[in-house]
């Protein structure tokens, strides 16, 4: 008789420090990585400075370039969206042409609880 299989765990992260003013972006792609590597599901909520982190064309001189982690993170599967009001505050929403990389979606503050209440771990950072 075979088991049945128990569907993955679910992590939701709250990141809302910017890429570059301290590590927390640095800690959550560690954080992340290691949970698609144990095959979660994993939802990441940009809020604040965090909205700066999936901006195409970032080109920092001495740091680690966050967005190329964040595009792997998209590309194994993880689920990202910013905060609609943050991401127009910092100029972004507002932009004519779409400034987030691919696979990166602006919406409200509104789905979080939701997420949270589908999730076995939640981390906020920041």
């Amino acid at each position: 008789m075979e088991a049945k299989s128990a569907s993955p765990k679910t992590l939701t992260i709250i990141l809302t420090e910017g890429p570059y003013r301290s590590q927390y972006a640095d800690i959550a792609y560690e954080i992340v990585s290691s949970a698609l590597n144990n095959k979660y599901n994993v939802n990441i909520f940009l809020y604040m400075d965090a909205t700066h982190i999936p901006r195409k064309g970032q080109n920092p001189h001495s740091f680690p370039n966050v967005l190329e982690k964040f595009k792997g993170l998209v590309d194994r599967g993880a689920y990202i969206r910013a905060c609609v009001r943050c991401a127009t505050a910092r100029g972004y929403a507002c932009d004519a042409k779409f400034p987030y990389i691919e696979g990166i979606s602006i919406t409200n503050v509104y789905d979080v609880p939701e997420w949270i209440k589908k999730s076995d771990k939640v981390i906020s950072l920041g």
